[in-house]
């Protein structure tokens, strides 16, 4: 899986673990070994900037994801198909603010965003009751898998 990862902020955060929860969301949900994924990790000027444009909201966010080839899950070997699955842009110190007041580990923080960013690539949102519950129990189940992996 060709996955870049671009750090454009100030701060230092373990790219190969990013890549890694990434790398792991895309083979549990069955997505072709060839597809690429971009990550981009920028400060909050900069994720508060394409949160007001693409979102029309104020102020950072600590994930955003733009599709590109619109890939899906595949079920089988047969349905994998290549492409560019995306961009996932993180916001490092927003999400480490956000883990602190949550007791949560930052570096696990950003686990969680990698693969919540892939998973809204791959059409999976929580905006209704039932999306939620699907997208946060398949992010679950895949941080699960990483526990002893990072």
């Amino acid at each position: 899986m060709p996955i870049e990862l671009v750090n454009e902020s100030s701060h230092s955060v373990d790219e190969q673990r990013i890549i890694a929860a990434a790398a792991a969301a895309m083979r549990q949900m069955n997505v072709h070994s060839d597809a690429d994924l971009s990550i981009a990790i920028v400060d909050d000027e900069s994720m508060a900037d394409l949160h007001e444009r693409w979102m029309d909201l104020s102020g950072p966010t600590d994930v955003m994801s733009f599709p590109m080839d619109e890939l899906r899950p595949g079920a089988s070997a047969s349905e994998l198909v290549t492409g560019m699955l995306g961009d996932v842009v993180i916001a490092p110190g927003f999400a480490r603010e956000q883990a602190r007041a949550a007791s949560r580990d930052p570096e696990v923080e950003l686990d969680l965003l990698a693969v919540h960013g892939v998973l809204h690539l791959l059409g999976f949102d929580h905006e209704e009751p039932e999306e939620h519950a699907e997208m946060f129990a398949l992010q679950d189940q895949i941080l699960a898998g990483l526990a002893g992996s990072l």
